[in-house]
Order: C-alpha cells, then sequence, then structure tokens
C-alpha cells in the first residue's frame, strides 16, 4: 500500500483504489497536518481531497481525470487542480442538499459544472475571496 500521500504527485490508481477509505483518509490528513496547511474544517477539507482522487482513479469512467489533465495543461499545480474540481463538487453537493434538485442522476448536474471548470475561472474565484 501507499506509504504517504502528496496532491502534487499522481497515486497509483490501483493501490490508492485497493486501500481502505479510513487509510486515504488518513493519508490526506496527515499530509495537511505535516504540511502546517490551516483550513477551517480539516476533515471536510480531506474528505474533499479523498473523493476527488478517488474520482481521478477511477480513470475514464468520470470526466474528472480529464479535468484534471486539462487544469495542469492551462497552469495549475496538481494540488490546486484537485482544490478546483473540489470546490465544484462542494458547490454541487451544497445545491443538492439545499435546493433538492431534480436531476434523476445527481452526477450529471456535477458533470455538466465541471466541465465549465477552467484555471482562470478558478483563479477569479479564489481571487474573489481575498
Amino acid at each position: 500500500m501507499l506509504a504517504n500521500y502528496d496532491p502534487h504527485m499522481q497515486p497509483d490508481p490501483k493501490l490508492w483504489l485497493l486501500m481502505d477509505e479510513s487509510e486515504r483518509l488518513f493519508l490526506v490528513k496527515e499530509y495537511h497536518q505535516e504540511s502546517d496547511i490551516e483550513v477551517p474544517n480539516m476533515m471536510l477539507h480531506c474528505a474533499f481531497h479523498l473523493t476527488v482522487e478517488n474520482q481521478i482513479a477511477m480513470g475514464e469512467e468520470l470526466p474528472v481525470e480529464r479535468k484534471l489533465k486539462q487544469l495542469l495543461g492551462e497552469g495549475l499545480d496538481r494540488h490546486e487542480a484537485i482544490h478546483a474540481i473540489g470546490s465544484v463538487l462542494a458547490e454541487h453537493i451544497y445545491h443538492m442538499l439545499h435546493d433538492k434538485r431534480s436531476s434523476k442522476d445527481p452526477n450529471e448536474e456535477y458533470f455538466k459544472e465541471l466541465a465549465s471548470l477552467n484555471a482562470q475561472s478558478w483563479i477569479s474565484s479564489y481571487e474573489d475571496l481575498e
């Protein structure tokens, strides 16, 4: 299994998915703690990292790996790209819970929102928060 996690490096997808979910979460959390990265809610932040990494590891089954490659090609580093994808996922989940979106396939809207993500839109939204 994997000894550590670094969001700047692609974990081996097969090894990643073979690990127990709690082991993956532990590695993601350990990276953030050892890197002294402060976030308002460490477990929630790490859960989104974990979810995006899981989706990337699923490969062509989902559009997330392609989106990651696009964002890397547009100049984001891998960690930033995970955050960008995670922000789309977080917003999607928020709207699913609060707006009661009625799509039969909850992923349909997520993938549509993900398709419009690019490095510039992520950077602009991030700068707006400062």
